[in-house]
């Protein structure tokens, strides 16, 4: 059992372990996609997700909806993430559109994937190291169960290539991966055994020169609602 992680989180540990499954045989068949070489996590990326045109229409959208961000149980005065987010009109046929295309790489039912966030960083913000996937005992544990319980997938674009600064790094496997317009970033938050993996901890660090620009996307490992 991961450290850290209770029984209570066992539930849906067959439920991720098959949707984990699904997914690793689909994209075994993807010729676009490059799997990020560690031993320690599901982590994979496709260069060239979003055209410069799509990236610079989904970064407008974006600034319409930022706000401070939060994470559940802290807020933006807490120093954790000092980004600006804010989710996009999951209506727009624009977005339709791209969420269509992540949820058919992945495979994954639409029913299970969250609203796609914007968020935007300027020099100076970051987003410290953290999971995506619900630790045990947070306050929020039982009100995201009933929603469509643990992340099981994470989803990242990035709308832009920072001019210096604004890594994504994975502190436990040793992995800093920079921003490039375009790229899709996705893993699996589960380990094969479908068990919360925390390897995948992971880090928006800070943007030295410039703006960063990324949309987020969650699957859970039940319809999201």
């Amino acid at each position: 059992m991961a450290p850290d992680v209770k029984p209570e989180f066992l539930i849906e540990q067959s439920v991720l372990r098959a949707l984990g499954q699904k997914v690793r045989e689909r994209l075994t068949t993807n010729p676009k996609v490059w799997k990020v070489p560690t031993d320690g996590a599901e982590i994979h990326a496709v260069g060239h997700f979003l055209s410069p045109q799509e990236c610079a229409a989904m970064k407008v959208m974006i600034d319409q909806v930022a706000r401070p961000s939060t994470v559940f149980d802290m807020s933006y005065k807490d120093g954790f993430r000092t980004s600006f987010s804010g989710d996009v009109d999951p209506h727009d046929p624009f977005i339709k559109q791209i969420d269509g295309r992540i949820n058919a790489l992945l495979g994954i039912d639409a029913s299970f994937g969250e609203t796609i966030q914007g968020q935007r960083y300027m020099p100076g913000q970051q987003f410290k190291p953290h999971h995506d996937w619900f630790h045990p005992g947070t306050s929020y544990w039982e009100s995201e169960s009933a929603r469509g319980g643990q992340r099981a997938y994470t989803a990242m674009v990035y709308l832009n290539t920072v001019t210096e600064g604004g890594a994504t790094e994975f502190p436990e496997l040793g992995l800093s991966i920079d921003p490039a317009e375009g790229v899709l970033l996705f893993w699996n938050n589960a380990d094969p055994d479908g068990i919360p993996n925390p390897k995948t901890l992971h880090a928006g660090r800070p943007v030295v020169r410039g703006t960063k620009y990324v949309i987020t996307k969650w699957y859970r490992a039940r319809a999201w609602s």
